[in-house]
């Protein structure tokens, strides 16, 4: 007003990548669920999508008994619109925190090729309760099998036993390393925190060791296990803001990459890309296989009382030189995590590689 000149506001320049951003939106239609796509070299998101969304501009026109009536339709959604599924909600990831189980494992010693029990049923300790593999399935006809092979075909025995056999305390401290503490993050929206939850005794553990129990992630923290692996075991700090810039252009803030922990060494982030590979390649991540890119990944099918099942997938491309690590999360999809998350997974991948974006 003093100076004459117009007013002119700065710019604030996001991370997300248009056509990435479209195609998580554009397969989450009609779905409940959560999209997060990260660079894993430097944590900045590019694609953070939620279903169901809504319009905030009707939250702030001029007309008082418009916004009253839209807040009413809001009001009256289930689930509101306005809880962001993919960084407010957390839910349990069934096979997914497999990933983490093999990372401790792997750092006592294991190899993707150390042969593990697998049986058909597995008797949770101090307890009659049976815990059994999807859809009652066997595992190995031996009732054993490389530590590889479970994860390939998500092995719920193998994977509670191995939990129990690690202890609660390596499980926990494997998760913390990968961002599971508890612990709220901004990126600068606030992203609720992950939890290994409550183990009171080994049949919790064995629950827990196969993402039930009290495991809550949200589907950034999924995406950030994927990035660890993806960046040989470095998790950097997730940012949705690159820059801030004055109404001149000029560059008031910068976000600097910043590593958030240490997952794992190289050479053990190596080792699950090589289970992770086998996932996609030959088990039960094949509807994220992408012609001519190689893709590491896991599925994942978590339980819920009374509900359909949800649905899970993380995983990163290309293996050999990852640009992109992804989760998709769909809330009681009803089937797989590879038949429902996992094409998802895929086209979000290829639409950020420069591959069918359709």
């Amino acid at each position: 007003m003093f100076t004459g000149r117009d007013p002119a506001g700065g710019d604030v320049v996001l991370t997300l990548h248009p056509g990435t951003q479209a195609a998580a939106m554009a397969r989450l239609e009609g779905l409940v669920g959560g999209v997060v796509a990260l660079d894993p070299s430097t944590g900045a998101v590019l694609a953070l999508a939620s279903t169901p969304t809504y319009d905030p501009a009707q939250l702030s026109s001029h007309d008082p008994q418009a916004i009253r009536d839209y807040a009413a339709q809001l009001d009256a959604a289930d689930p509101d619109p306005r809880r962001n599924q993919a960084i407010t909600e957390i839910y349990p990831p069934g096979s997914v925190f497999k990933v983490i189980v093999s990372a401790a494992a792997l750092q006592e010693g294991y190899t993707p090729e150390t042969v593990i029990p697998a049986p058909d049923v597995f008797t949770l300790p101090n307890s009659s309760r049976a815990l059994n593999n999807f859809n009652n399935s066997s595992c190995s006809p031996t009732g054993q099998q490389p530590l590889i092979d479970s994860l390939t075909i998500s092995c719920n025995t193998a994977f509670a036993m191995l939990g129990i056999e690690l202890g609660e305390d390596k499980i926990r401290e494997t998760a913390a390393a990968f961002g599971i503490d508890d612990e709220p993050i901004e990126i600068p929206l606030r992203v609720s925190g992950s939890t290994v939850g409550e183990i009171e005794d080994d049949a919790a553990l064995g629950q827990t060791s196969i993402g039930q129990r009290d495991v809550r992630l949200t589907t950034l923290h999924a995406a950030m296990i994927a990035s660890a692996v993806a960046n040989d075991g470095s998790l950097m700090t997730p940012y949705l803001v690159d820059q801030v810039r004055a109404p001149d252009l000029s560059v008031i803030d910068q976000t600097d990459p910043d590593e958030l922990s240490r997952a794992v060494t190289p050479e053990i982030a190596n080792q699950l890309t090589e289970m992770m590979l086998s996932v996609v390649q030959n088990g039960s991540g094949r509807a994220a296989r992408i012609d001519g890119v190689e893709v590491a990944g896991k599925t994942g099918t978590a339980q819920t009382p009374d509900q359909p099942d949800h649905n899970w997938f993380i995983g990163f491309a290309p293996a050999d030189d990852p640009q992109i690590a992804v989760a998709v999360f769909v809330r009681n999809g009803g089937g797989t995590g590879g038949d429902v998350s996992a094409p998802i997974a895929r086209e979000v991948m290829e639409a950020y590689l420069g591959g069918r974006s359709d």
